[in-house]
C-alpha cells in the first residue's frame, strides 16, 4: 500500500540505482568500453500518459516483441517498501486474461482485481477506488474478454430462470442489467453482446461513482472499458479513452 512522502522515495530509490549504475560503470578498466545502464521508465502521470503506456505494452504482446520490463531483483528492491503503480485492471479471473502479460508491464506496475465477469460490489468497488483515492493512480481499466464463461453462465442462468449454486448466483445478480440491456438488442451472439455491455456498465458506473468523479471531472483520472481478444492478444477500447 502507499506510504506518506510516496513520489519523494520513489525518485530517491530510483536516483540511488542509477547512481550505483554510473558507479560501477565508472570502476571500467581503461579502453574497455563502457556499458550504460538506462534509469527506469518514469511513472507515467496523466490519465493519457498511463493509457499509452499500457496500449503500447499490449502492442508487444500481441506481435511477441515483449520488453518484459520491471522483472528484476532490482525491481523488487525498489518496490519492496513502497509502490506506486500507475493503473488499476479490473478484470475476469479467466486463466487466459493476466494484465502484466496483456500489458507487457512488470511488478510494481499494476494494481489488479479479478472476479467473475468483472461483477462488482461494495468490497470491488473499494478496492478499485483505493489507488486513484489515495495515491493518484490515473488510469483504471475494466477489461472485459472473448468467451467469458462467467457471463455465459450468467446469461444462461437468466435466460433459462435457473439459479446458479452457491454464491455463483451472486455474479448473476452483479451482472443482470448488462443481461437487461443484451436482451433488447441481442445480437447474432447474445453472450459476447453481454460482454460487451457489462463491460461498458461497469466502466460507466465506476466512472460516476461519487467518490471517483470528481477525480474523472478534473482530469486527474479516466476509466475504460475495453475488451480483450483470446485470438488475437488484442485489447480494443470500448469507452472512455483519454483524449
Amino acid at each position: 500500500m502507499h506510504a506518506a512522502g510516496r513520489p519523494a522515495r520513489r525518485a530517491v530509490l530510483t536516483g540511488g540505482f542509477a547512481a550505483a549504475a554510473v558507479a560501477l560503470t565508472g570502476c571500467s578498466s581503461a579502453g574497455a568500453p563502457k556499458e550504460t545502464t538506462a534509469a527506469p521508465e518514469p511513472r507515467p502521470d496523466t490519465p493519457r500518459a498511463a493509457f499509452a503506456r499500457l496500449m503500447e505494452g499490449n502492442a508487444r504482446w500481441v506481435s511477441g516483441d515483449l520488453d518484459h520490463p520491471d522483472r528484476d531483483p532490482e525491481r523488487r528492491e525498489l518496490v519492496a517498501e513502497v509502490q506506486d503503480p500507475f493503473g488499476v485492471i479490473l478484470t475476469c479471473i479467466d486463466s487466459r486474461v493476466a494484465p502484466e502479460l496483456v500489458f507487457d508491464t512488470g511488478l510494481g506496475d499494476l494494481y489488479v482485481l479479478r472476479t467473475g465477469g468483472q461483477a462488482i460490489g461494495p468490497v470491488v468497488t473499494g478496492s478499485v477506488e483505493y489507488g486513484p483515492m489515495t495515491g493518484g493512480t490515473p488510469l483504471i481499466v475494466v477489461l472485459g474478454h472473448q468467451r467469458c464463461g462467467a457471463i455465459e453462465a450468467a446469461y444462461k442462468s437468466l435466460t433459462d430462470g435457473t439459479p446458479l449454486p452457491g454464491n455463483l448466483q451472486a455474479i448473476v445478480r452483479a451482472v443482470e442489467p448488462a443481461y437487461r440491456l443484451t436482451a433488447r438488442n441481442p445480437g447474432p451472439d447474445p453472450v459476447d453482446t453481454m460482454i460487451h455491455q457489462q463491460i461498458r456498465v461497469t466502466a460507466d458506473d465506476l466512472r460516476a461513482n461519487s467518490d471517483l468523479a470528481p477525480l474523472v471531472k478534473k482530469g486527474a483520472l479516466a476509466v475504460v472499458g475495453a475488451y480483450y481478444s483470446l485470438d488475437t492478444g488484442k485489447v480494443d477500447v470500448l469507452t472512455g479513452a483519454p483524449g
